[in-house]
């Protein structure tokens, strides 16, 4: 049994009552949740054949799912041949950070002043999970509270398109989410910190502050990449 089928027999769901398009959103929830955390690496294959009997889901759901998931570079898909979980150059990832470097700051600044009450909790809940799970050493736990923290983030973005563009960009380059768990302790120990500080001033309606601070957190990220690259 393989890491992606053990997690998805790990978080079995019934779906017998679910309509045809719940049944899509379902597939792509389950699929991009196992593509972020099972550990994969880049290039595994995916078949549609398997993945629909491990999720209990026809074929059609879940080949829509894999589209939207080619959709946001979670997954490559080869016409007429497979389909497979993307890789991503050095130099991808660069160019990602530099999109994110455009997008992100200036989210965060519409983000902080136009956020709820409802919303900021969820972030505090994220940062907490985020310094526990550090703590314990766990790593998977951190990468989800921290996807957690960036959904919410884009989704209380008054600019839908921007907030989604900004959250496709950083799913883009979601394996060096698992290169940045790799750094030092005290790099994710700053990464997380940043998080804090971020919803901190989002709490505070600081659009101002919450864009300096992610610039400066993508800055450093984007450092820490080149200081990988130096020391391999």
């Amino acid at each position: 049994m393989d890491a992606l089928e053990q997690y998805i027999l790990d978080h079995k769901a019934d779906y017998s009552d679910a309509d045809s398009l719940l049944l899509r959103e379902i597939a792509y929830e389950r699929l991009k949740d196992a593509v972020r955390n099972a550990n994969l690496p880049p290039g595994t294959p995916l078949s549609e054949n398997r993945l629909s009997k491990l999720l209990g889901i026809s074929r059609t759901p879940v080949r829509e799912a894999l589209q939207k998931l080619s959709q946001e570079g979670l997954v490559e898909i080869i016409p007429g041949r497979a389909v497979r979980i993307a890789d991503r150059s050095f130099k991808d990832v660069v160019d990602v950070l530099y999109i994110r470097l455009l997008l992100e700051p200036g989210m965060l600044r519409l983000t902080a002043e136009n956020i709820s009450d409802e919303q900021i909790a969820i972030l505090w809940n994220c940062v907490v999970h985020m310094e526990g799970a550090l703590e314990a050493e766990d790593r998977q736990g951190w990468a989800k509270a921290d996807s957690v923290w960036h959904e919410t983030i884009s989704a209380a973005c008054p600019n839908q398109l921007l907030g989604e563009m900004a959250l496709q960009m950083r799913n883009r380059i979601h394996q060096y989410a698992d290169l940045e768990n790799e750094l030092k302790v005290q790099q994710l120990r700053q990464g997380t910190a940043d998080h804090r500080k971020i919803t901190e001033a989002a709490a505070a309606r600081d659009g101002e502050r919450a864009e300096q601070i992610m610039r400066d957190h993508l800055l450093g990220l984007r450092e820490s990449l080149f200081d990988q690259l130096i020391y391999r």
